[in-house]
């Protein structure tokens, strides 16, 4: 049984040093970014928090993403790479699992897959993003087509593993692609190589929020987990879940999770600093 996101105890929110957090249906809502989950952004990093969207999203987008959102840095492709802004240095970093030549090499193997996959699977598509990626296949089956059922997004999966590639789900897509990474590797490389976070102190110390599938590993991983409203679809194909939920879907969700974790944390420091007071006064009388 998942708890509340309202019973999250303030300790927990208190030793939070990061959030990372998936995109596409949980930080947005039916395709957009709210106001509300985007405020949110911004409060949470006044509030020095580490800030670190993981998603199934395209190269292309990841290098806005990193340059223009109040964030510390993005897990991009599933896994492939992570970006970071470098604000000092004025520059965009780009770490790669591997190369994008090598990636070249793979190409001809995605685009077979495709093509089986449009014979076999009437009404699947390219996503529309895909001129953006660099690493991975996705395959829409509901973001701008008429939604697929739950057989035809199997045999999308069967396919791409009859070829030994990865895939997973998304909210929205079908991504495979040809390597030994996930979101979970990468997100480890990047707190540990930018952030100096082992493996054991980032499952203590970070939050990660999701909607899916494709987030099963990041649940699995770390101590404190959230999963929006509309995870709930997705509940009892998961293997590992989310111990908190919130009551709203999507942007509305992680905007709900943001006001809980300010509000613990605040109402923490402000006890504690009365109590600090308190003893100053004390101590001179």
């Amino acid at each position: 049984m998942l708890r509340p996101i309202g019973t999250m105890p303030a300790e927990e929110c208190r030793r939070i040093r990061g959030i990372l957090f998936d995109i596409d249906d949980t930080f947005t809502h039916e395709g957009r970014i709210i106001p509300a989950a985007f405020a949110a952004l911004w409060e949470l990093q006044r509030c020095g928090l580490r800030l670190i969207p993981i998603t199934g999203r395209p190269a292309g987008w990841c290098d806005h993403i990193a340059r223009m959102w109040p964030v510390d840095g993005v897990v991009g492709e599933n896994g492939a790479f992570y970006y970071h802004y470098d604000r000092h240095a004025g520059r965009l970093r780009q770490r790669y699992v591997l190369s994008p030549k090598e990636m070249a090499s793979r190409r001809a193997a995605l685009d077979a897959i495709w093509q089986e996959i449009q014979r076999r699977v009437p009404g699947a598509a390219l996503a529309s993003d895909q001129a953006f990626r660099l690493f991975d296949l996705a395959v829409d089956f509901r973001e701008d087509v008429p939604a697929l059922d739950d057989a035809q997004i199997n045999e999308i999966c069967r396919i791409f593993l009859a070829h030994r590639a990865v895939c997973k789900v998304s909210s929205i897509h079908v991504n495979g692609w040809f390597g030994d990474y996930d979101k979970l590797s990468t997100t480890r490389l990047m707190l540990e190589e930018l952030f100096e976070a082992d493996g054991e102190q980032a499952q203590r110390d970070y939050l990660f929020i999701g909607d899916s599938p494709n987030d099963e590993p990041m649940f699995a991983a770390f101590e404190l987990t959230v999963g929006v409203a509309n995870i709930e679809r997705f509940l009892s194909g998961l293997k590992a879940r989310p111990v908190y939920v919130t009551r709203d879907p999507g942007g509305y969700g992680f905007a709900e999770m943001a006001q809980v974790l300010l509000a613990r944390r605040t109402a923490t420091f402000a006890k504690a600093s009365v109590s600090h007071t308190n003893r100053k006064e004390n101590h001179h009388e």
